[in-house]
């Protein structure tokens, strides 16, 4: 998620980790309950680091900390572009999941913030909240590089380092404090001074400065995040080379610093110290996920200037391709013909990479996904039904049956898969309202307000999920199984709205 306040602020981490491609089967309900769901703590291994964050205590108690990172992640849903692509989310709760067992942190309850900017940058809140640019992948060119910025931020939450410059500002409450932080991070993520109108001006000036790390912050950082990477079987070597890139941003960009080094200082020192350490763990040779450069190369069609540029540069790197992921450009191509209204062709270049490689899920899931532009419904219901088959529960290929359904004018099936989904990711809003409108085709007007008022209530209008829980309420029998349900989740929307008023 790229962070920018107008010239000054930029809070945040990038770094870039490596990602060997974990079965999606194997871990489908692992990975739901990384992000978005609590789930029992793994335990990490142990580290000789100082866990200088402490255990709690201070100004801000765990509660309050995930009051506040619920409060920014309800201002993110509302005003920050969000990308959706069941894919790259996916590949994304895959690399936080293996990062997340080799981390400090307490609470491994966290929520993944998917940005929709091709700018750099990555972040973490109070509260579990971690947030991750589109750009990121477009400038980190290998996975390690990539999953460095991760580690990095995780390190932060680990050692509390943003809610401890909190404390040290002694402000009010958590949910004053959670405003300010919204603000500043909508401000980055919009490019505008919409979140931070809100904020009065010297207010605003000192919650800039207090999310500025120290070096001290900068460094322990640096040190717990080489010692994550290493322990979850990544190569530290990638963060060096990370910095190295952003200082090579830096000196292009002149007199105009990146926002991101504004509240993370990056020095030659600071560069050569990681890199030192980096070198002291074994040099085991860590090659790059395919998968990583599929999503990279996914993301660099969705923000080239145009669906002819490129074609023409995924042609170019083709012709100029002799290295390892000749079958990564090529899925580029692909996903750019079909962005490019060239479906036949992008239908033979996706068939010939499946041949090739069998049951590779996002070869099947674009080419399922060409064949629905196609309204080749059948074909594609086949692929997925069978991807389903072999991998149960996965996410892009659940979600992908819905769209072949929806597509089909079948609202009932879709409803099915995308209750499966929202059982599966309930903080991700777009399911919900995905599933309303799967609902209102099948004519299930209870359906629609349920899944209209879960959407409601994660972008924090509670008013209006109480109504819609209303109107389904008077919609069901009395006595019903269903009209209990909805009972109690009224009960729930207006326990919270009534402690909001009362706040």
């Amino acid at each position: 998620m790229a962070l920018r306040m107008k010239g000054t602020l930029r809070y945040m981490t990038f770094f870039q980790y490596p990602f060997a491609r974990l079965s999606r089967t194997a871990r489908a309900g692992a990975l739901a309950a990384c992000l978005g769901v609590a789930f029992t703590p793994l335990q990490a291994q142990e580290s000789n680091l100082p866990n200088i964050g402490g255990n709690g205590g201070g100004l801000i108690s765990g509660q309050q900390e995930s009051e506040i990172g619920q409060q920014v992640m309800v201002s993110i849903r509302r005003s920050a572009p969000r990308i959706t692509d069941p894919l790259v989310y996916d590949y994304l709760t895959a690399i936080i999941y293996r990062l997340v067992p080799s981390a400090p942190l307490q609470d491994r309850n966290l929520t993944l913030a998917l940005i929709d900017s091709p700018d750099i940058n990555a972040f973490a809140v109070p509260g579990g909240i971690v947030g991750v640019n589109g750009g990121l992948f477009l400038n980190a060119t290998t996975e390690q590089q990539f999953s460095s910025v991760l580690a990095h931020e995780l390190a932060h939450l680990s050692q509390r380092h943003f809610a401890r410059r909190l404390e040290q500002q002694q402000t009010s409450t958590p949910l004053t404090m959670a405003g300010m932080i919204a603000g500043i991070i909508l401000s980055a993520v919009t490019q505008s001074d919409l979140g931070i109108a809100a904020i009065a001006g010297t207010q605003a000036l000192a919650v800039q400065n207090m999310l500025a790390y120290s070096r001290a912050h900068e460094q322990e950082a640096d040190r717990i995040g080489l010692d994550i990477l290493a322990t979850a079987g990544m190569d530290p070597r990638g963060m060096p080379e990370m910095f190295e890139i952003m200082m090579r941003q830096n000196r292009l960009q002149g007199n105009q610093v990146p926002e991101y080094l504004s509240t993370h200082p990056l020095t030659q020192s600071r560069v050569a110290d990681t890199r030192n350490r980096a070198e002291q763990y074994p040099d085991k040779n860590i090659r790059d996920g395919q998968e990583y450069h599929l999503m990279r190369n996914r993301l660099q069609v969705r923000y080239a200037a145009s669906a002819d540029v490129a074609v023409e540069t995924f042609e170019a790197y083709l012709d100029s391709d002799k290295a390892q992921r000749h079958d990564a450009i090529r899925y580029g191509l692909a996903v750019a013909y079909q962005k490019n209204n060239q479906p036949e062709k992008a239908l033979a270049v996706i068939t010939d990479l499946l041949d090739r490689n069998p049951g590779r899920i996002t070869f099947q899931v674009t080419l399922a996904d060409v064949l629905i532009d196609q309204k080749q419904i059948q074909e594609a219901r086949d692929i997925l039904r069978k991807a389903l088959a072999r991998n149960p529960g996965n996410y892009p290929i659940t979600f992908k049956l819905a769209e072949a359904e929806i597509a089909d004018g079948n609202g009932a099936a879709a409803a099915e898969y995308l209750k499966q989904l929202t059982r599966q990711l309930p903080a991700q809003e777009h399911l919900w309202l995905r599933l309303a409108e799967a609902e209102g085709m099948a004519r299930n007007i209870v359906g629609v307000h349920r899944a209209r008022a879960e959407y409601d209530a994660l972008l924090g209008d509670l008013e209006s999920a109480q109504r819609q829980l209303r109107q389904a309420q008077e919609k069901l029998p009395a006595g019903s199984p269903q009209r209990q349900v909805v009972t109690e989740r009224l009960a729930e929307i207006t326990s919270r709205l009534n402690a909001r008023r009362n706040s």
